[in-house]
């Protein structure tokens, strides 16, 4: 059975754009490969080191809603990346090794440089976490690992990395694949990317009432400013709902009817609001169980770091021995 390795950032409690970005491939990898799904803790300091207040209660709120959406940890892993200390030595040890250039040509690290304005990046940290996070694929000698388009290129310098200490030293570690994921991208509430900080995401715990309120007051084609003008459902936000959630005579319906003018927005967005609360219902009650029950959480994660410590103790005395330390 291959191996997958993939991780998050604690940034709380998540949203529907996590849920269809990754959760639901996370769900079906879980019954086919041998998965470690890991809290990235020390990741979250390479840009907001300075406010590290939040990020244990955010690791118990983002694990529970892994845990609601049904990631198993019967079948998969489920630690956090600051308990198992070797990912800290395997870093060091490849930060040996890797050229300074390759990570000033990564295209996230220059692409957050400029989007993170009023953060301090200037910080080994953050030139360097993909090495950390070559440590962290490497560690448990992944052989795939799921990403968008976005982030291959950060698999790429992991099989770099990989290769280069492969030929300094001796082959210990397989070279990790792309796993692409297809991913159904949301927009947020105001179209933009969905995201927390944007303060434009239906968030997996929602009430049914906040989920309707949210999705009631979503942005729709700008151009029907009046009930009576037609508009273009493929220019409007929240018609990628539809696409989704609505079954395909809901959804011929509703372009009909905006196209035509025969349907409000509100009535248009009623139809897709009443599948997002069905789906999301079981999840709030799975969550909701959790939430009496934090101590759950925190022997789940327990249990997952003393298998995640375990198996990268084996890697690491490898590793050593292949150093001569």
């Amino acid at each position: 059975m291959d191996t997958i390795v993939s991780g998050m950032r604690p940034t709380g409690r998540l949203h529907l754009g996590h849920y269809f970005g990754a959760l639901t491939n996370w769900l079906k990898l879980q019954a086919d490969y041998r998965c470690y799904f890991f809290v990235a803790d020390w990741h979250a300091l390479t840009t907001d080191y300075a406010t590290p207040q939040g990020i244990n209660q955010n690791t118990i709120e983002m694990v529970m809603d892994w845990l609601s959406v049904g990631l198993d940890p019967a079948k998969a892993v489920v630690f956090r990346q600051s308990r198992v200390k070797e990912h800290a030595e395997l870093h060091l040890l490849y930060s040996m090794i890797v050229p300074v250039p390759w990570l000033e040509r990564n295209p996230t690290y220059k692409d957050q440089i400029k989007e993170l304005i009023g953060k301090d990046l200037s910080t080994y940290g953050f030139l360097g976490y993909p090495v950390l996070q070559a440590a962290d694929i490497t560690m448990y000698k992944a052989n795939k690992v799921p990403v968008g388009v976005d982030q291959a290129p950060h698999v790429e310098l992991t099989r770099e990395i990989v290769r280069r200490f492969n030929q300094v030293y001796t082959p210990i570690f397989p070279e990790p694949e792309v796993l692409l994921t297809e991913t159904q991208k949301l927009p947020g509430l105001d179209g933009r990317k969905m995201s927390k900080s944007f303060g434009n995401a239906v968030m997996l715990s929602d009430s049914p009432k906040e989920i309707d309120q949210k999705l009631s007051k979503m942005i729709t084609d700008p151009a029907r400013v009046r009930r009576s003008d037609p508009g273009e459902p493929e220019k409007c936000p929240a018609f990628q709902f539809h696409k989704i959630y609505s079954t395909p005579e809901e959804i011929a319906e509703v372009s009909q009817g905006c196209r035509t003018a025969g349907i409000g927005c509100l009535d248009c967005k009623k139809i897709m609001i009443k599948h997002v609360v069905a789906q999301l219902a079981p999840i709030t009650e799975k969550r909701a169980a959790l939430e009496q029950r934090p101590q759950d959480v925190e022997d789940i994660l327990l249990a997952g770091n003393r298998v995640a410590q375990h198996k990268a103790s084996e890697t690491m005395t490898e590793v050593r021995e292949a150093l001569g330390l």
